[in-house]
C-alpha cells in the first residue's frame, strides 16, 4: 500500500520536484570540454580561479587598454560562457573591463552545486579581482539569478556600485511568480537577496522591465526598499521584458551615468 501511495501521481510529482530541482533551476550550463578554446571578437584572457573548497571557477576577463575600472558580471541561470562571453560585450563600450564567470558545474567550472558553495564561489571571484583593482574601481553587476550572488558580494565587500538587472526578492517569491502553486517548502535553495541587500553599503541601481514574465518588477521595488540608502535607484523600463532591457535608451543613458560618476 505504501509503495502504491508513493508512486501515485501527486507524490511522484513532489519527488521529481525535490530530487531533480537543480535540472529546473540551473539550465544548460554543462557541455564545454576542458580543452575548448573560446572565440570572441574582443581581447580577453581565460582564467581559472581556485575557491576555498576544491572548486575551480572558469572565467573570461575581457580587457581594455586604459580602463576606467572593471565590471564583475554574475550571469543568469541559463547557459555558460559560450553564451555569456558574447552577451556582455556591449559593456566594453563604457571603457570598463569585464570579468564574467561560470558557476560550479557550468561550462568548465567544477564542483558540487549547493547554495553555500555558489555564494562562496562568487566571493572568490571578487577576491581574484581585488588583487588587480581597487574596490572603488569595481562595479558588481548581476542579471536575474546572478543578482543574488552580486548582492552577497556587495553585502560583504565595498565595490563602487551594485547594479542589478531583473532581480528577484528571494527565491521563494521568484518561484511563486512563475508557478503559483508549486509547493515551495520543497525548495533546497532560499537565495535570500532580501536579507543581503540590507547590508550593502554601495549605491544600488535596479533595472527591471515592466513586461518581465520571469521575475517581478513589483517585487524588485520591494527589494530595493529593504535598503535605507538614499542613493538607490529603481528604474522600471516601460515595455521591456526579462531579456531586452539593455536595448532601451533609458537603460543605456542611466548605465553610462552610473559608470562615469
Amino acid at each position: 500500500m505504501l509503495f502504491i501511495l508513493f508512486f501515485s501521481p501527486p507524490f511522484l510529482f513532489l519527488g521529481i520536484l525535490y530530487f531533480f530541482q537543480e535540472k529546473f533551476i540551473f539550465l544548460k550550463g554543462e557541455g564545454i570540454a576542458k580543452d575548448y578554446s573560446y572565440q570572441f571578437s574582443d581581447p580577453f584572457e581565460e582564467v581559472f580561479i581556485n575557491t576555498a573548497s576544491t572548486n575551480v571557477i572558469n572565467a573570461l576577463h575581457f580587457k581594455r587598454p586604459a580602463p576606467n575600472g572593471v565590471i564583475l558580471f554574475c550571469h543568469g541561470n541559463k547557459g555558460n560562457l559560450m553564451k555569456w562571453g558574447s552577451r556582455i560585450s556591449y559593456l566594453l563600450r563604457y571603457n570598463y573591463e569585464v570579468l564574467v564567470f561560470d558557476y560550479c558545474k557550468y561550462g568548465k567550472s567544477t564542483g558540487k552545486l549547493n547554495e553555500a558553495q555558489l555564494y562562496c564561489d562568487a566571493l572568490a571571484v571578487y577576491g581574484h579581482l581585488k588583487k588587480q583593482f581597487k574596490e572603488e574601481q569595481i562595479v558588481v553587476y548581476g542579471f536575474s539569478l546572478g543578482c543574488t550572488f552580486a548582492t552577497r558580494i556587495a553585502a560583504i565587500h565595498s565595490p563602487k556600485e551594485l547594479v542589478l538587472e531583473a532581480p528577484f526578492f528571494n527565491f521563494q517569491k521568484a518561484v511563486q511568480y512563475v508557478a503559483k502553486y508549486v509547493p515551495t517548502f520543497l525548495l533546497k535553495y532560499a537565495f535570500r537577496t532580501d536579507q543581503d541587500i540590507t547590508k550593502v553599503g554601495a549605491p544600488i541601481t535596479i533595472f527591471h522591465g515592466t513586461k518581465d514574465q520571469t521575475t517581478s518588477c513589483r517585487q524588485s521595488k520591494r527589494l530595493i526598499a529593504k535598503s535605507a540608502l538614499f542613493t538607490n535607484q529603481h528604474i522600471a523600463i516601460e515595455g521591456a521584458t526579462h531579456h531586452n532591457v539593455r536595448a532601451f535608451a533609458e537603460y543605456k543613458e542611466k548605465l553610462k551615468e552610473i559608470l562615469e560618476r
